[in-house]
C-alpha cells in the first residue's frame, strides 16, 4: 500500500475538493488522473451531496477517480437518504424516505441538478447504490460515520462487501428491520438510551434521554466520558459504564480508523491514537481536513492533518 490521502465529506463543495486535490499533489492530466507518487490512492469518506450548490460536479469528479483506480469510496447517510428518498416501496408505492419538508429542505441542492425521476439521477443513485458501508485494508479502516465490530462483522455476513442488494435497500429504510439500526449506526453513528430517571436537555432546549457516544474513545469509563454534544456535561450520570457498553468501543490496540459525518469546529484534533474524524463542517462555512496516511503508519500523527484554505 502507497500513501493514502483520506477525504471527508464534501457536500457539493466542488471548489474545496478541487483546492485540497491540487494541494495535495493532484493533477487533472490528458490521461487521467495523476500524482508525482504513482503509488499513492484516495479514500472519500461519502457524503458527497446536498448543502453545497455543485452535486452534480463532485460527484463526476469523484467516480473519474474512483473510475480510473485512483480512489475509493464509501457511502455516506447523505448518499443512504438520497436512495431511500428517491426509491419507492415495491408495495405501497411510497417513497422510502418521505418526500417531507424537512427532507426536501435538506436535499433541495441535489434535486436542483438531479430531478426526481430523471435519467441522470437514477444513473447517479446507481452508483451510489454501489458504494460500500465501510472499507477495511490490513492498515486501515474507513466508516462514515462508527466502525463497531459486532454492527460490522453482522453488514459483512448480511451483505456483499458491505454493498447493499435493492431488497436491502429497501429493508434498511424500515425501523423494525435489523439493516435499519446497522445501516444508522454506521453512517449516523451509535446513540444509548441514559439510565433511568436521567435526561438532559440539548442546544435547541429539546429535554433528551438518549446520549450520541464517542465509540472511538476507549478510556471511557463514565457517561461523562463516552457522551458528545451534551452542552452541560454534569447533566449526565457520572457513574460507570455498563460493560456492555465499554466493549463497543473502539480497541486502542487496533488499526487506525477514519470517519466524518460529526461536523467538529476548531483546530483538527486527534480523537484518539488510531481514531480520526476529519469532517470540521466543509460543508458550509468549514474547511476541508485531509489526512495524509504513510504505508505501515500504525499510530497516527498530527503532524499529517491537513487544514486546506477556503476558496475565495
Amino acid at each position: 500500500m502507497g500513501t493514502v490521502d483520506i477525504i471527508p465529506d464534501i457536500h457539493g463543495q466542488i471548489a474545496k475538493l478541487r483546492g485540497a486535490l491540487g494541494a495535495l499533489g493532484w493533477r487533472r492530466s490528458p490521461a487521467g488522473w495523476i500524482h508525482p507518487d504513482p503509488e499513492r490512492t484516495i479514500v472519500f469518506l461519502g457524503d458527497f451531496i446536498d448543502r453545497g450548490p455543485e452535486n452534480r460536479a463532485v460527484i463526476h469528479l469523484v467516480r473519474d477517480l474512483t473510475d480510473s483506480g485512483k480512489a475509493r469510496a464509501i457511502m455516506g447517510n447523505h448518499e443512504l437518504n438520497a436512495l431511500h428518498f428517491h426509491t419507492a416501496h415495491p408495495k405501497t408505492g411510497q417513497p422510502l424516505r418521505a418526500h417531507s419538508e424537512k427532507n426536501l429542505r435538506q436535499h433541495a441542492s441535489f434535486l436542483a441538478e438531479f430531478p426526481v425521476g430523471a435519467g441522470e439521477t437514477r444513473e447517479a443513485l446507481a452508483w451510489m447504490r454501489s458504494l460500500p458501508l465501510f472499507l477495511e485494508t490490513e492498515g486501515f479502516r474507513a466508516v462514515h460515520a462508527c466502525w463497531v465490530d459486532p454492527t460490522i462483522d453482522r453488514v459483512r455476513a448480511l451483505t456483499d462487501g458491505g454493498v447493499l442488494s435493492e431488497a436491502q435497500l429497501i429493508r434498511a429504510a424500515d425501523p423494525a428491520d435489523e439493516l435499519f439500526h446497522l445501516a444508522e449506526e454506521i453512517t449516523k453513528g451509535p446513540e444509548h438510551q441514559l439510565p433511568d430517571g436521567f435526561a438532559f436537555r440539548d442546544k435547541d432546549g429539546t429535554h433528551r434521554d438518549h446520549v450520541r457516544l464517542q465509540w472511538w474513545n476507549a478510556g471511557a469509563r463514565t457517561w461523562r466520558d463516552i457522551a458528545i454534544s451534551v452542552p452541560v456535561p454534569d447533566d449526565l450520570p457520572d457513574v460507570p459504564l455498563p460493560g456492555t457498553l465499554m466493549a463497543q468501543t473502539y480497541p486502542a490496540h487496533e488499526r487506525p480508523v477514519f470517519f466524518g459525518h460529526y461536523w467538529l469546529s476548531g483546530d483538527p484534533v486527534l480523537q484518539a491514537p488510531n481514531a480520526l474524524c476529519l469532517d470540521y463542517s466543509a460543508g458550509k462555512d468549514g474547511p476541508l481536513i485531509t489526512y495524509e496516511l504513510h504505508p505501515g503508519e500504525t499510530l497516527l500523527s498530527p503532524d499529517r492533518v491537513w487544514l486546506h484554505a477556503i476558496p475565495d
